[in-house]
């Protein structure tokens, strides 16, 4: 390995990743609550005065939207708990390293996936 060639990012570096985190899971945890919400609250289109078969079509319409909502936030306490795995590495100081290669991560990618613990080359070898 050469001198000058990093194994981690600078405490600066961390602070700045730290805050992109912090937002994303600010954001990532208000929809959440927002799709939480939604599945607790009674359907509002009030199908009480349709006729029965109307009635029967929209229980499946509305189970059928009940459980994408439920995907949708199992993926997204999923990313929650991702972001939140990131913020530990940054306070040990192993954000951004790769745990296939060793090496940094480039800074464009953890901008866009603030949660990897793979670089490119790493994630396409599994593939």
């Amino acid at each position: 390995m050469e001198k000058n060639e990093k194994t981690r990012y600078s405490d600066a570096e961390l602070v700045e990743f730290k805050e992109l985190i912090l937002e994303k899971l600010r954001s990532s945890k208000e929809e959440l609550s927002a799709l939480t919400q939604s599945l607790s609250s009674p359907n509002m289109n009030g199908t009480d005065d349709t006729a029965g078969t109307y009635k029967t079509l929209e229980d499946g319409s509305a189970t059928l939207e009940k459980e994408s909502i439920n995907q949708l936030a199992a993926r997204q306490k999923k990313f929650i708990d991702n972001l939140e795995s990131a913020l530990v590495r940054i306070e040990n100081k192993t954000y951004g390293v790769c745990r296939e290669t060793g090496k940094l991560i480039p800074k464009e990618r953890l901008r866009a996936v603030p949660h990897a613990t793979l670089s490119m080359e790493a994630k396409l070898k599994q593939a």
